[in-house]
């Protein structure tokens, strides 16, 4: 038997998707289910995509009780905004945790309060394990906090391009499309199928978006690494878009570098990657190629009209932008293959 791990907030979409996961993965072993106002409840009921998969058989969701999910080697804590922290301090501190939600991602206090409604709870170690030093960092600690969605494409996109000097940090756009399961399982009138179907919508303009200070975050980060320079200002548009799942950001910033040394800077920092790539020149990503993969996909090019370097990245919110990852980060955890349990081959039509 492999390590037992637990899942905090099964019940929502990110939950499911990690159930999936794990379902099917050779190393970890499905321990116990928590989902506070679905306790008592057969996983299935919830998540019919699930019947017969091994390792659920009649499993039910127990409600959220620290000292049940104690006994897991690890645990996902996949709670709304704020929950996590609270969790957390009723846990043995020697129990690995990732946490899915925002709760320990910002090191800023202010920044967290700005865009939070809950008490600042500390920063734990930020789990994208393609960034530079990243994969050492996930190894040595017992606490991570996996990055955003929309933030996981943004600094996919345009982090190597900040490393090596090709992009200014004080004016970067982000304009990001999500499907609608990004927004969660909670049942909202803007979200119902007569107003998403045939139509997108902008929202939270204005950077008023929460990922907007993790994004800046982890780019300052990975541009002072090589060199000591100003903020990294972003303005960050997400609007929704009609389909179930999938991001595509479309990420700008100015730049008088030329098309072949963005694409080099790209290739240098994931050519080795698993799950990140650059496609091959003139093709673009598109969310239905990532979909119900871990797999990032993405194309840059030089906008010299503008004076600009565009990078656009598409992936699977669900996967690669939450449960994926996590699992990602829970395999280097756990000292086993990175890439246990996950694929980076998406499924189409």
């Amino acid at each position: 038997m492999g390590a037992r791990v637990a899942v905090a907030g099964a019940s929502g979409y990110a939950g499911g998707e990690l159930l999936r996961l794990l379902a099917g993965h050779p190393d970890l072993e499905i321990g116990p289910l928590a989902a506070a106002a679905n306790a008592g409840t057969p996983v299935t009921a919830v998540h019919p995509q699930l019947t017969g998969l091994p390792g659920l058989g009649d499993s039910v969701f127990t409600r959220t009780d620290p000292d049940i999910l104690a006994g897991a080697d690890l645990l996902f804590t996949a709670l709304p905004h704020g929950e996590s922290a609270q969790l957390a301090a009723r846990l043995p501190a020697q129990l690995k945790i990732i946490d899915l939600g925002a709760d320990f991602r910002l090191a800023d206090p202010q920044a967290w309060t700005q865009y939070y409604p809950t008490p600042y709870a500390g920063q734990w170690t930020y789990g994208l394990p393609e960034l530079p030093g990243a994969r050492d960092a996930i190894k040595a600690s017992a606490t991570v906090a996996a990055p955003g969605c929309y933030a996981t494409a943004s600094i996919l996109a345009l982090a190597p391009l900040l490393a090596a000097g090709l992009a200014d940090p004080a004016d970067i756009v982000i304009v990001a499309a999500s499907g609608t399961s990004g927004a969660g399982r909670a049942p909202r009138p803007d979200l119902v199928g007569s107003e998403v179907m045939g139509s997108m919508s902008a929202y939270q303009a204005g950077g008023t978006h929460r990922h907007t200070p993790e994004i800046e975050q982890a780019l300052f980060s990975e541009r002072t690494r090589v060199s000591r320079s100003g903020p990294v200002t972003v303005s960050f548009t997400p609007s929704l878009a009609p389909m179930s799942r999938g991001i595509l950001a479309t990420c700008t910033a100015v730049s008088t570098a030329a098309a072949h040394q963005l694409r080099e800077a790209l290739h240098h920092a994931y050519g080795p990657e698993p799950f990140v790539h650059l496609l091959p020149e003139g093709r673009w990503p598109a969310t239905g190629a990532i979909f119900g993969s871990n797999a990032a996909h993405l194309q840059v090019a030089a906008d010299t009209h503008a004076g600009r370097a565009i990078v656009v990245c598409a992936l699977d919110n669900l996967v690669k932008g939450a449960a994926g990852q996590a699992i990602q980060i829970a395999n280097l955890m756990l000292g086993l293959p990175e890439t246990a349990g996950l694929t980076a081959y998406g499924v189409a039509p």
